[in-house]
Order: C-alpha cells, then structure tokens, then sequence
C-alpha cells in the first residue's frame, strides 16, 4: 500500500475528515470528530510507513501475536490501539479490514443522531 492508496482509502469512507491536529506530520483522519487512523507522513518518506489505528482489545492483543507488523499503538493506548507497519509482511486487504475495523468502532461509539447526520450529509 501507498501513501496515496491509504490516503484515498480513508477519505473514501462516509463522514471522513483529515487534519493535523498535533503538527505538520501527523496526519490524523476523524469520523464525528473522533481520530480512527493517523499515520507520520515523514516515516512514508523514509520508507518506513505505518499507522495507528483502533481496534477491539481482545483483537488487538490477537494480531499482535500473530503479525510482527502488528505492535502496541505507539503514543497511544496501548489497549485499544495498534501501530501497524506498512509493505512489510501485511497484504493490503488485510491493512484495509484493520482501517475498516477501526472506522467501525468509532463510528459505532457516535451517538445515533451523530450517525444519523453524517450518512445523510
């Protein structure tokens, strides 16, 4: 996966915004205000992408056993986040379902009114 694919990916999904609220590298993508990925533009550069991204505990703590790409969420809650490297090991469908999960969490966490608005937007 590329920076444009992942970009693209994330914006493609109902109610997303990008912004970088902690500085001009890190790029943070929001669904009802709340972050479900963000991603060091500077470490794509490099050649050594990854992103953080929500996942349910008991998942998480399973694909961090079975993926070396898969670590506790770096600067994050490392209970409810996950750092996953990317071009690794780790096909790109399986990088889109973790992107999936994690927007379904914190979309699921947004009130019914919430919801309600940003699929009628």
């Amino acid at each position: 996966m590329n920076l444009e694919t992942y970009y693209e990916y994330c914006l493609s999904k109902k109610g997303v915004t990008e912004h970088f609220p902690f500085d001009e590298d890190t790029l943070v993508f929001k669904v009802g205000g709340k972050m479900f990925a963000l991603s060091s533009l500077s470490q794509w550069e490099k050649g050594q992408p990854s992103v953080n991204l929500k996942c349910d505990p008991e998942r998480a703590l399973e694909l961090r056993a079975e993926y070396d790409d898969i670590q506790p969420g770096f600067h994050m809650s490392k209970t409810h986040w996950n750092t996953v490297s990317i071009n690794n090991t780790l096909p790109t469908d399986m990088i889109k379902e973790l992107i999936d999960h994690s927007y379904e969490l914190i979309f699921n966490s947004l009130t019914k009114k919430q919801q309600s608005d940003l699929y009628n937007a």
